[in-house]
């Protein structure tokens, strides 16, 4: 994208003085007073700023972002070039952020001439134009083709443009207010024209084959019923019983099953087959041999709790997880980011008005950890990761998310935080009720037992070994050498406190480690049991005896 007129006023000082009065393109206001980040991580250049303490930002694909300093921003050109036809054709410009090239030229004209005679009451800006148009190159449009040009660029800022916070990680507010279309509709748009090309009987193997293409499908079958797509239905069934238990999977079952044909029973039966996985995900289903009037009823409760018609009443995530899938990566973080920041605000209030964090929360954010680092995204993984330590009652989870949370801070380069976070943990270990209610843990007196035999679980191993990686990756920070010494320390004495099975494993595992690698096995999901009962145990399971 041209930066001509950018150049030329970096060169000639007067050009610039008139870009800075009276158009308000000041270069020698480029320090925005804050620091700011695109959320995909682009190149961002402050190159001017304005007098209400705005700053314009050049791209990496030449676009110009305006961030106002009352937290919103907007592109709005697509190279220097363009924003300063804007600015100077349009003084005044923040005035015609609702305009749109739909409200007609009538409208659009009779706006525009009504700022300009306000600013002519304080100042000139006709003459000034004119001069600053010729030094600079640029072309004179009218009003209505530069509301144009401005609409346009102000509907490209999400998600590629998405200005974050750099110490907070919050997204700054649209700079308009422009409808956009739902997240959902964006997403399905490639499922729905392969969903047409299925029902005309082409690229059956082409979209059955790609488990992206393959899963957007289903998801416009789902909100596109015909009775005449059974047969395509079947053929996607099929294929996505090859990526074992999806909720796609489980879709496809309840479309096809929601026809009520006695002779997809057995091909229904072969897919909950395929492995232990399909076999619970697809539990309840009828027999082979079952009426199919029973497999219609499975199929319409499967339905009325879990899908429906309406993409609207589909949980964010399930659009996100098929957005990722596409590629669309940036449309997918843009979405999670907004979600965040709900939450976290609706914390803040609570916190400024006395109230304890909604636990209704908790679900959504273990959801953003997930996807943030689905996307590489540590750094709001980490937000969402600190918002939902606190809401976790049991020791057992509360132990789990501190262990995350330590990993997380790690990934990020936070080893002073990730050392504090440690200390967290290892005081839930020795006072399991400390910071809880203890309800729900199974004993009579109330009181918190869900770590009881931590030593002897996956999760005493994972504990001990990010106690291990933590000293490794932080000794690199010589401000940190006692608080390292403290942690190693530490990560020795919960070594010596696991079962004799627990222990060798994690020294093995420590041997086989030469870098700072991340093992995975440290998320440990709050749902599953605290003790061995759970399955989650580092001792071996005893022989079973022979079926034969």
């Amino acid at each position: 994208m041209s930066d001509h007129a950018l150049r030329l006023l970096r060169e000639q000082p007067h050009l610039a003085e008139l870009a800075a009065f009276p158009f308000n393109f000041d270069l020698t206001r480029a320090d925005h007073g804050e620091a700011v980040r695109l959320a995909s991580g682009g190149p961002l250049e402050a190159v001017a700023g304005d007098d209400t303490g705005g700053t314009y930002f050049v791209c990496g694909d030449g676009s110009v972002l305006y961030a106002d300093s009352e937290g919103s921003a907007g592109i709005i050109g697509n190279s220097v070039d363009e924003a300063l036809e804007v600015l100077v054709g349009l003084p005044g410009w923040h005035d015609y952020l609702g305009l749109a090239p739909a409200d007609g030229e009538e409208k659009i004209r009779a706006a525009v001439a009504e700022t300009k005679e306000e600013i002519r009451e304080y100042h000139g800006i006709d003459d000034e134009r004119t001069e600053l148009r010729a030094g600079l190159g640029l072309p004179e449009r009218s009003p209505v083709e530069l509301i144009g040009l401005l609409h346009a660029a102000l509907l490209r800022t999400e998600p590629d443009f998405l200005l974050l916070n750099a110490e907070e990680g919050g997204a700054h507010d649209l700079l308009d207010r422009h409808p956009r279309p739902p997240l959902w509709e964006t997403v399905l748009a490639r499922g729905r024209t392969d969903l047409t090309l299925l029902r005309e009987g082409s690229a059956w193997d082409e979209v059955a084959g790609d488990r992206a293409r393959r899963a957007l499908a289903l998801r416009a079958a789902q909100f596109d019923r015909r009775e005449g797509d059974l047969p395509l239905l079947r053929h996607l069934l099929r294929h996505e019983a090859e990526a074992s238990m999806t909720d796609e999977l489980r879709l496809a079952a309840v479309l096809v099953g929601l026809h009520g044909c006695a002779e997809d029973l057995p091909l229904l039966y072969e897919v909950r087959e395929t492995d232990f996985d399909t076999w619970c995900g697809l539990g309840g289903m009828p027999e082979p041999d079952a009426d199919p009037a029973e497999l219609r009823s499975w199929a319409r409760g499967l339905d009325d709790s879990l899908f429906g018609t309406d993409p609207a009443d589909e949980p964010l995530f399930t659009w996100t997880g098929l957005a990722r899938e596409q590629g669309l990566v940036e449309l997918a973080r843009a979405a999670l980011i907004r979600r965040l920041d709900d939450i976290d605000f609706r914390a803040y209030r609570d916190a400024r008005d006395g109230k304890a964090m909604e636990r209704r929360d908790a679900s959504q954010l273990s959801s953003l950890v997930h996807e943030f680092e689905q996307l590489g995204d540590t750094f709001q993984a980490l937000r969402a990761q600190r918002l939902y330590v606190p809401l976790q009652t049991r020791a057992w989870d509360r132990v789990s998310a501190l262990l995350r949370l330590a990993r997380l801070e790690r990934e990020e380069g936070r080893f002073g935080a990730a050392i504090r976070t440690l200390a967290s943990l290892r005081d839930t270990l020795a006072e399991p009720d400390a910071g809880g209610s203890g309800s729900g843990s199974g004993s009579g007196s109330g009181s918190d037992k869900s770590l009881g035999h931590w030593q002897r679980t996956n999760l005493g191993a994972y504990i001990v070994e990010e106690h291990y990686a933590v000293a490794r990756t932080a000794a690199t920070d010589t401000a940190l050498a006692d608080e390292v010494r403290a942690v190693t320390v530490a990560a020795g004495e919960l070594l010596a406190r696991l079962s004799g099975t627990a222990r060798a494993n994690v020294e093995r595992h420590l041997a086989g480690t030469t870098d700072t690698h991340t093992d995975s096995r440290t998320d440990i999901h709050t749902d599953t049991g605290a003790n061995l009962d759970a399955g989650v145990s580092a001792e071996p399971t005893p022989p079973q005896p022979s079926a034969g």
